[in-house]
């Protein structure tokens, strides 16, 4: 059974978050809150936690992963961004949006898009991810958590306890979560392209 550790949304425990740290380092699975929905998350360089994260969900390597980010200076490491690109990028993060851009050489090649070459970036605004960030040093590779069959994400850390619970190495509460997921849009093109509506709004990123 997964460790649960109780987290102030606001004001998260440097002594959790260093624990949660540790457990990703080395080599584990968590489901963590964002300021959309509750995220599954690992390493980039955990293999396995990619794989265990695709079982989760019951995808196939065709659904993108995201690489969850402190800030913009960190995303240009893993993706390209042009000027046109990095000004919607400046406008709409920190916020609850997913980017799907094209990836750089930095990027392995099993956390790309196998046909496409491009990988998914987000900056949630939330006290406890930039914690966790900090602590970890580099980008968490994430996946929303949807149940598989499920459209809606989980929302209340009890029921992940309940739907997945024994399959993860922690779960970090931080109380009922948002109600949708990020709003995600494809700057692959050069031009947006919406993907998913979910609770960021259009008009930050030029769609409305």
């Amino acid at each position: 059974m997964a460790q649960h550790f109780y987290v102030h949304p606001d004001n998260p425990q440097l002594r959790l978050m260093r624990e949660a740290a540790r457990i990703l380092r080395g080599g584990g699975v968590i489901a963590y809150p964002t300021d959309s929905c509750y995220a599954l998350g690992c390493m980039i360089g955990q293999k396995d936690g990619m794989d265990r994260i695709r079982a989760l969900r019951e995808v196939d390597d065709k659904h993108h992963f995201t690489l969850v980010c402190r800030d913009l200076s960190e995303i240009a490491t893993y993706a390209r961004v042009d000027n046109g690109q990095y000004r919607i990028l400046k406008a709409a993060t920190p916020g609850s949006y997913t980017f799907i851009l094209e990836a750089t050489r930095e990027v392995p090649r099993r956390l790309q898009h196998p046909k496409r070459s491009t990988i998914g970036i987000r900056i949630p605004d939330h006290a406890v991810v930039s914690a966790l960030l900090a602590e970890v040093g580099e980008p968490i590779l994430s996946m929303s958590l949807i149940l598989p069959g499920e459209v809606e994400p989980l929302l209340d850390p009890e029921e992940i306890v309940d739907a997945m619970g024994s399959r993860l190495d922690l779960i970090v509460d931080t109380g009922h979560c948002g109600g949708e997921p990020s709003t995600v849009v494809d700057l692959s093109s050069g031009v947006p392209e919406l993907i998913r509506r979910g609770r960021g709004e259009l008009s930050r990123v030029g769609l409305d």
